[in-house]
């Protein structure tokens, strides 16, 4: 009996100790590494376990949403407060869009030289400190041509530390998950739709002048903190796009060994390189095709959908729906351009949002313009991270602002004209009928081009 239990005794303690050697000799070999390559912001992020660029996506976020609400969402609410304490036409006023779309096309350019040379940080600060004073400047005028005056002040804050500024910055950020950071960062914009009720509501209850300084001592007190956390690259904190760390190059690696790429490398062009490849020149015309029908759209939806009997708060529900369904489309688009061609899921989102358009067009039945709201809402929201991310892909990062801000040159001169064209047909024909039309065919036209839109090929010479 007691040889038996010894037998067993002595199996059970070498199934519990024989592994113990190879499992010391498995941590032995692991690689650790090194306590003097460990910056503090790596090991900040292995042990939170959160790569720090998704923390400035939600910045982003954030900033692109108060931008949104209050610049671009909201200035239709400030228009109708000011025609009706002033008086002022409504064409009088919509002068002042007219020319700060020629600012956008003139400065745009140099926007992006000085966020690639100063960095996005302090183009953000610089930027919503002046939207900010224009704000307060804008909460006390008197006549029309201060408003000209605090609109150009406004616009030039957000061209300087708004959209390109905070786009530039994730695009720093991201390779892999670029597309994916760029659609989370960019439902700021949508984020900003949603709160215009707010706004509204503050108008009502206090009136412009309250609500414009609040908005813009809020930009003055918040830009200070939010811009700390701001870092322009990730190798500013002893990191790499994504959060991947450079793979370690063994001996066998050097000696012609070949070793496994954990990160994909990008290729940074130089803003003459770009402008030299089809692919700048193919991806500007697709973002006019489609950015011409946006801009018009949000000056002259409302009134074509009242002009098929609807009221104003049934056409804002319209307004919402499109709103509400770009918002995961926009998401999902992301999420798939991170794993599929680009090339390939624009033209799908592109053509949804042409087939809407061209439903808008013909429509005369209030029920279309709900079926026209979803699928523009769907091939709007795919479509607005996919024509930046693809830049950012195919150009790089190191002059990416100043690549983004040439593109934005012709398009903003579009978007000049766009809604004047419109405007003019509706007044000749008493209809939109001819404008919708004609934009939804250039937007099938733009989704067909970007088919043969091709990654650049290899810089030849070094990138100075």
């Amino acid at each position: 009996m007691l040889t038996v239990i010894s037998r067993r005794l002595a199996h059970i303690s070498e199934r519990i100790y024989t592994p113990i050697p190879s499992y010391f000799g498995r941590l032995a070999s692991m690689r650790i590494p090194s306590l003097s390559t460990m910056t503090p912001a790596h090991a900040l992020q292995q042990a939170r376990g959160i790569f720090y660029g998704w923390k400035l996506v939600g910045v982003g976020t954030f900033l692109l949403t108060l931008m949104a609400v209050s610049v671009f969402q909201g200035l239709g609410t400030f228009l109708v407060a000011l025609e009706t304490k002033f008086g002022w036409s409504r064409t009088a006023m919509s002068g002042a869009f007219t020319l700060a779309r020629g600012e956008g096309a003139v400065l745009g350019p140099l926007e992006g030289v000085l966020i690639d040379k100063f960095g996005s940080r302090r183009l953000i600060l610089i930027g919503y400190c002046i939207m900010g004073l224009g704000f307060i400047f804008l909460s006390m005028i008197e006549s029309l041509w201060q408003f000209y005056l605090a609109f150009i002040i406004i616009t030039l804050g957000s061209g300087v530390g708004g959209w390109l500024a905070i786009i530039s910055m994730i695009n720093n950020w991201f390779n892999r998950k670029r597309s994916m950071a760029m659609a989370t960062t960019m439902t700021g914009i949508h984020f900003g739709g949603f709160l215009v009720p707010v706004l509204a509501l503050g108008v009502e209850t206090h009136g412009f002048r309250w609500a414009t300084l609040g908005i813009g001592v809020f930009m003055l007190v918040m830009i200070g903190p939010v811009v700390k956390v701001v870092r322009n690259r990730p190798e500013d904190m002893g990191l790499k796009p994504d959060g991947i760390t450079a793979p370690v190059q063994s001996a066998a690696d050097k000696n012609g060994g070949k070793a496994e790429s954990v990160q994909d490398e990008e290729e940074d062009f130089t803003v003459k390189q770009a402008l030299m490849t089809s692919a700048f020149w193919i991806l500007t015309i697709v973002h006019i095709s489609s950015t011409i029908s946006i801009v018009t759209l949000s000056l002259h939806l409302i009134p074509k959908l009242t002009d098929l009997g609807m009221s104003l708060s049934a056409a804002g529900l319209v307004v919402l729906t499109y709103t509400a369904t770009a918002l995961p489309s926009q998401m999902l688009a992301g999420a798939i351009a991170d794993k599929l061609p680009k090339p390939l899921v624009l033209f799908f989102f592109l053509s949804l949002q042409a087939s809407a358009i061209m439903i808008l067009a013909f429509t005369e039945d209030v029920r279309m313009a709900f079926l026209f709201a979803i699928i523009y809402g769907i091939g709007f929201g795919g479509r607005i991270p996919l024509l930046t991310a693809i830049r950012g892909e195919y150009f790089g990062r190191k002059a990416f602002a100043t690549i983004m801000g040439l593109s934005q040159m012709p398009n903003n001169i579009a978007m000049m004209f766009a809604p004047l064209f419109a405007a003019y047909m509706f007044d000749t024909t008493g209809t939109y009928q001819t404008p919708f039309f004609t934009f939804a065919i250039l937007n099938f036209l733009g989704a067909i081009l970007v088919l043969w839109v091709r990654r650049p090929k290899s810089i030849s010479q070094p990138v100075v």
